[in-house]
């Protein structure tokens, strides 16, 4: 699958500071069903974002006045666990988040959130304190996150800089814009050329 490349962006964020957030509460089963993955975005955080006849809950962080515009996601420790399902990244990206920030995630949404163009970003306790701190004071103020440095900064406060690591497999993926299956499909040429110069080998049977 080919998907938008991420190299550098510079973007508004929200913060979702709550630990232990699972796949379910990030897109609740019922909403399974759904296979359009951009159809999945109105139900990201439904439990959360929506009241019980369906209206926006104004205390909610993605609810609040330019939080569609936002592309990052600054939430707390080990986000994502929970259930394996796919579905929470393909919610996050239909949103029109490209990263998100956290001091830990569950492995499996994490290598989700790769398989889908979107970083995520493991900070230092204290950086991702600080980093919480600034954006609760200064909510629209935009960060610029820097793939190829691995490095992200608060625009407004740049000594409010960090580095992060990354698979470096993941990071090629990310910055040529493919899945792990794209990238082998890229290489079909070189792959045909390979198999072409070593002939397979006869088999024999005893």
């Amino acid at each position: 699958m080919t998907m938008d490349p991420f190299v550098s962006l510079v973007a508004t964020a929200v913060v979702l500071p709550a630990n232990n957030v699972d796949t379910d509460q990030i897109i609740p089963a019922r909403f399974l069903k759904i296979t359009d993955r951009n159809g999945l975005g109105p139900h990201a955080f439904a439990d959360w974002r929506y009241d019980s006849r369906g209206d926006p809950r104004p205390d909610f962080p993605l609810n609040a006045p330019g939080a569609d515009e936002a592309q990052i996601l600054v939430v707390g420790r080990n986000f994502g666990c929970g259930s394996s399902r796919e579905h929470a990244a393909w919610a996050l990206r239909a949103l029109g988040i490209r990263a998100v920030i956290s001091t830990s995630f569950a492995d499996i949404f994490r290598d989700n959130a790769l398989s889908n163009g979107m970083l995520p970003v493991v900070l230092r306790d204290a950086e991702h304190a600080a980093l919480v701190l600034k954006l609760t004071d200064q909510p629209a103020a935009s960060l610029h996150i820097d793939l190829p440095s691995q490095t992200m900064v608060l625009l407004s406060e740049p000594e409010l800089r960090s580095t992060f690591s990354i698979d470096p497999f993941a990071k090629r993926c990310l910055l040529q814009g493919v899945d792990h299956l794209g990238y082998l499909l890229a290489a079909d040429s070189e792959i045909a050329a390979y198999e072409a110069s070593h002939p397979a080998a006869l088999c024999t049977t005893s």
